[in-house]
C-alpha cells in the first residue's frame, strides 16, 4: 500500500529500438571477423593454390618439412624433388610451401 507500482517507458519508435539497436553490436563483430581474419585467409589460400598449380620442373622450393629442392617431376597430387645429387624423394604438393628465386640451391 505504501509503494506504488512502477512502469517502463516506452521508447519514441516502438518495436525500431529493441530488436534493430540489440543486433547491430553483433552484426558489426561479424563484418570485422570478415574484414580482419577471414577475407586474408582465403587471399593466402588462392595464392596458395596458384604458386602450386604453377609448379613446374627445376624449380627450386621448400617443403612444409624444412626440405629445400629442385623439382625434377610434377603430376597431379605428387613432386618429385632432388635434394642432393641422385638424390629424390617423392612430396605431396600441398607440402610445397614457398616456391624459391632460380640460382637459391647451389649445392645440386
Amino acid at each position: 500500500m505504501f509503494i506504488s507500482n512502477a512502469y517502463a517507458q516506452s521508447s519514441g519508435i516502438p518495436g525500431l529500438d529493441g530488436n534493430l539497436m540489440s543486433f547491430l553490436p553483433i552484426v558489426m563483430m561479424f563484418v570485422v571477423l570478415y574484414f580482419l581474419m577471414i577475407r586474408p585467409q582465403m587471399k593466402r589460400q588462392k595464392e596458395q593454390k596458384s604458386m602450386m598449380d604453377a609448379l613446374a620442373k627445376n624449380d627450386e622450393v621448400i617443403t612444409v618439412g624444412g626440405v629445400l629442392g629442385k623439382i625434377t617431376k610434377v603430376t597431379d597430387a605428387y613432386v618429385t624433388l632432388e635434394v642432393s645429387n641422385a638424390t629424390e624423394i617423392v612430396v605431396q604438393k600441398s607440402a610445397v610451401t614457398l616456391l624459391l628465386p632460380k640460382g637459391t640451391i647451389k649445392a645440386i
